[in-house]
């Protein structure tokens, strides 16, 4: 049956028998540590389940060295019941329960979501205080910050994270970005590259909150951003040229597998090799560290989402690709030293 054309900005379950069409790829570098900055883990419906048997099929899979993970908010197992605001608690506690049963050691070597990034509705400005007393508790001391996503798109084949345009303008979001900044906590920030002006003047007016840009900055490929990949590119850099000027933001690299859209990986016959990923996504990534630098940049796997377009090995072995110029020093840094430090993860 021929395979249809994927739903950008939609996400679906990972097609396995797809998946495994893949030539197997020797690992590009297996001894250096991996700290994967980005993944989810979640139970969506019957078939998009991916907790952490799942996950470690994936982390375990032949090669690639995973110290530690990164757990990023993604609307898992909420609270049914109780305020509203505090219904979010949930995904951290469910998450902190996961981690708990990685530190045990029975389910191998990588300390799977060490960090915890949750959601909280910061437009609850000082109101959302107990929220984040709740969250601090739930998360066991892995608590790092919070996810409240401002990606917006007036076209509605996008499929947005945030219901109206402009949430990093409104002066009761702002509120509560203060309480989250007073209580040590960084943010991670998600928008599409048309709002970026937007990221750059809210990183300029918080200069003392830590901010982890996602995905490399959300460059769009599909819907009314089809086939206009060289004016999405020349509209992204400048303005992430802008934020690489604002000391207290870090980008995470990766992340633009349904977003930017470079291949459908629906009608594709096999999934891309590391290498045919890694020349897609090079002029996005490089200029990304050229802007920011080893020490401000991170690798995310974005996992299961990335999955549905390329396997594990594949991805790390192109990021690993995409720093093969780097010295040693600064390959560790992407791979792991800079997660480290951003979500303070310790040795």
């Amino acid at each position: 049956m021929p395979r249809k054309p994927a739903a950008f900005g939609r996400i679906t379950a990972p097609d396995r028998d797809w998946l495994a069409k893949a030539p197997p790829e020797p690992v590009i570098d297996p001894d250096i540590p991996i700290i994967d900055a980005h993944h989810h883990l979640w139970q969506r419906t019957a078939d998009q389940r991916y907790l952490l048997h799942e996950f470690l099929e994936d982390v375990y899979a032949p090669g690639h060295l995973v110290e530690s993970t990164v757990f990023i908010q993604c609307h898992a197992m909420y609270r049914a019941t109780g305020p509203e605001a505090m219904k979010p608690v949930g995904e951290v506690e469910f998450v902190a329960g996961v981690a708990a049963m990685s530190e045990s050691g029975g389910y191998g070597p990588a300390r799977v979501a060490k960090g915890i990034v949750g959601y909280a509705d910061l437009t609850l400005g000082d109101r959302v205080e107990p929220v984040f007393d709740a969250l601090e508790r739930a998360g066991g001391g892995r608590f790092r910050g919070v996810r409240h996503s401002g990606a917006y798109d007036a076209d509605p084949i996008i499929g947005n994270g945030c219901p109206y345009p402009h949430l990093f303008e409104r002066a009761d979001f702002r509120d509560g970005l203060r309480v989250l900044t007073r209580r040590g906590h960084s943010f991670d920030l998600w928008c599409f590259h048309p709002q970026l002006h937007e990221a750059v003047a809210l990183a300029r007016a918080f200069p003392d909150t830590p901010f982890i840009m996602g995905h490399c900055g959300g460059p769009l490929g599909y819907g009314p951003y089809a086939g206009r990949t060289e004016e999405v590119f020349a509209a992204w850099k400048p303005r992430m040229a802008e934020l690489a000027q604002c000391p207290n933001v870090v980008v995470k690299l990766g992340g633009m597998m349904m977003r930017l859209a470079a291949y459908d990986y629906g009608v594709r016959e096999v999934p891309p090799s590391s290498e045919d990923l890694a020349a897609m996504w090079k002029p996005w990534i490089e200029t990304c560290i050229e802007l920011f630098g080893p020490d401000r940049c991170l690798f995310e796997s974005n996992f299961p989402v990335e999955k549905m377009g390329i396997g594990w090995v594949a991805i790390w072995n192109a990021f690993k690709r995409l720093c093969a110029g780097a010295s040693e020093d600064e390959k560790r840094a992407l791979l792991a030293g800079t997660a480290r430090r951003v979500y303070r993860l310790g040795d």
